[in-house]
């Protein structure tokens, strides 16, 4: 085999800046392609705070999710001796104490409601009330009793409650005067059966807790409070929770309220819920994101249509799956 003559200095450095030309050429057309996309996505008309490219991503990646583990995958559960005291994060929705004889649950799309004696025909039509300002000190919360003036604050001039006073403003699927359904008791959801459980509370801030959580399952309110179903026999896609008179809200899929590990949650490390972590009733959703474990929950509503969702509006993940 013939030997190859050997290049002289002279081409190999003209090769050599051939191949250096060649290089730069293709890298600053890369560049100027990353910065072009990357305009295109950030120029793009917002979806929910997020360019629609970025918000179409993150649903695409629900999908994966959904597809991958169908919401019934199970959170770790840890032993008692982990148990931390879970922190306060978050006062959308309970910045004032609700007075608790006033508090009920708006239940809302039920299957004959009519049948259960907690019917009304109108669950809007309940008043909350409130204490006055507050002294928030660690987990201590200063309660007044319900004040008139600071109650007075939170109607219209008609009457009619005002709602979505935070950041994320009113929700789209707030309840329309004169919608019936049922209006239920902390003794009514007591009377379900009892659930504890050690899971991993974990915030999208980049914390997380072990905490032990006591309640009901949400599987077993839906089996006791059944949805109505469609024309064809399936079940509502989606549940719609808010706080009373609306400042916090979400929406979830049937699918993660019928997980095993959701809890409509009464109590923490075996006590009350104090009024900063949502008394009387709260979510705890293990698979979830901390932002959409709502607090001081005042109505559950069956739906199939998507809901709206507070974070959701300010630029997060509809789905924040973990």
């Amino acid at each position: 085999m013939a030997l190859k003559t050997p290049r002289s200095d002279a081409e190999v450095l003209a090769a050599s800046r051939q191949s250096t030309r060649r290089g730069f050429a293709v890298a600053a057309l890369g560049a100027a392609a990353g910065f072009g996309f990357c305009r295109w996505v950030f120029d793009s008309p917002p979806d929910g705070m997020q360019p629609w490219p970025k918000r179409r991503l993150f649903q695409a990646n629900a999908k994966i999710s959904q597809a991958v583990f169908e919401e019934r995958a199970l959170a770790p559960t840890y032993p008692r001796s982990r148990v931390e005291q879970l922190r306060i994060n978050g006062l959308i929705g309970l910045k004032h104490a609700i007075a608790p004889e006033s508090w009920r649950l708006q239940v809302v799309g039920v299957a004959e409601p009519a049948r259960f004696p907690q019917y009304v025909p109108d669950v809007t039509a309940w008043e909350y009330a409130y204490g006055s300002d507050t002294v928030i000190e660690g987990d201590h919360f200063t309660y007044q009793p319900a004040d008139p003036a600071l109650n007075s604050m939170f109607r219209e001039r008609a009457g009619k409650p005002n709602r979505g006073l935070d950041e994320a403003g009113p929700s789209r699927s707030t309840l329309p005067a004169g919608t019936p359904g049922l209006l239920l008791t902390i003794t009514d959801l007591f009377k379900l059966p009892k659930q504890e459980l050690i899971t991993e509370f974990k915030c999208v801030e980049g914390w997380s807790q072990i905490a032990q959580w006591g309640g009901v399952r949400m599987a077993d309110f839906i089996a006791a409070y059944p949805p109505a179903r469609n024309p064809d026999g399936t079940l509502p896609r989606y549940v719609y929770m808010e706080t009373p008179n609306g400042d916090y809200y979400v929406g979830y899929d049937m699918a993660v309220c019928r997980h095993p590990q959701t809890l409509l949650v009464t109590e923490i490390a075996g006590k009350p819920l104090t009024q900063l972590h949502g008394a009387p009733l709260r979510l705890h959703a293990p698979t979830k994101y901390g932002y959409k474990q709502i607090k001081r929950i005042g109505l559950i509503a069956y739906t199939d249509t998507k809901p709206d969702d507070y974070w959701t509006k300010l630029g997060y993940d509809w789905y924040a799956g973990l």
